[in-house]
């Protein structure tokens, strides 16, 4: 996929050569996000791939409202920074409320807008205004034509630095799928994310009826595989160190212990397909 709708991020150049976003679903911890940040900065660095590190502060969107959100806006705030600061590392949240934008584009290198909320006009137009860049995740209920209206919204706003990231289609019920298609199509608007483990997310289908998601993680490597070999610009992961024990997210989100394996296989796709596009270099 090709388009000049490349762009930089804190060094990092967004839309020319892959890239990967990881993390905890939540902040769980202060210690807790340090040491993930660290642990996948360390893969990528020996890997030599861009990393941006993602977190969220408040999970609006739980099934439960038992479930666990988070630390909160303030104190996730701080800890994203800390983060940010120690590690040199840019990072990534998610905003719900167009009066937070601002507060989290003061600390954050990437504003993002949650699946569940891509067609809300002013989040949309209120993260343009703030943020140094905006990942938008298409909505389970959105084709992916249609998220160039919410890339016109953004860019209509002021703001070109803008990607789309994929997570999967509602199918049926408890269920998603990747239409592989979807990439190259939004390819057109802006550069384009694989979100590997939403993707293979079954939600609210917890076991024994329980009111969280399940996940089928053993699909992860598969599916990102086939996206990169597709010719996304980065890929998307959910990353924790002992998934059984993750607060929000576990049962789709990638052991910590298999990242190299599965980003060296992703690495060597992305150079098979370099090599191809560019057989003299």
């Amino acid at each position: 996929m090709s388009s000049p709708d490349q762009f930089e991020l804190n060094g990092l150049r967004i839309g020319s050569g892959l890239f990967l976003i990881a993390g905890p679903c939540v902040i769980e911890s202060e210690a807790h996000a340090l040491k993930m940040a660290e642990a996948i900065g360390a893969v990528a660095r020996k890997l030599a791939l861009p990393f941006i590190f993602k977190a969220s502060y408040d999970k609006a969107n739980r099934t439960s409202l038992k479930s666990f959100r988070g630390p909160g806006m303030t104190e996730g705030l701080r800890i994203l920074k800390r983060v940010k600061k120690e590690t040199g590392i840019p990072v990534l949240t998610d905003v719900h409320q167009a009066c937070d934008v601002k507060a989290v584009a003061d600390v954050v290198d990437v504003v993002q807008i949650p699946a569940f909320l891509c067609r809300q006009t002013d989040l949309l137009v209120e993260t343009a205004r703030h943020a140094g860049a905006v990942n938008i995740k298409k909505g389970q209920f959105v084709s992916p034509w249609d998220m160039r209206h919410a890339v016109e919204k953004v860019r209509g706003s002021g703001n070109n630095n803008i990607f789309l990231t994929e997570r999967g289609s509602t199918f049926g019920y408890n269920n998603l799928v990747v239409d592989m298609r979807s990439l190259a199509i939004m390819r057109r608007f802006a550069p384009v994310v694989f979100d590997a483990t939403h993707s293979v997310q079954l939600p609210s289908a917890g076991a024994g009826g329980e009111a969280v998601s399940g996940g089928q993680p053993e699909f992860i490597p598969l599916l990102s595989r086939a996206a990169v070999a597709a010719g996304v610009d980065g890929v998307f992961m959910e990353v924790h160190d002992n998934p059984a024990q993750a607060k929000s997210d576990g049962a789709n989100a990638l052991d910590l212990k298999h990242l190299e394996t599965v980003l060296g296989e992703l690495l060597a796709i992305r150079r098979a397909l370099e090599t191809r596009e560019n057989p003299h270099h």
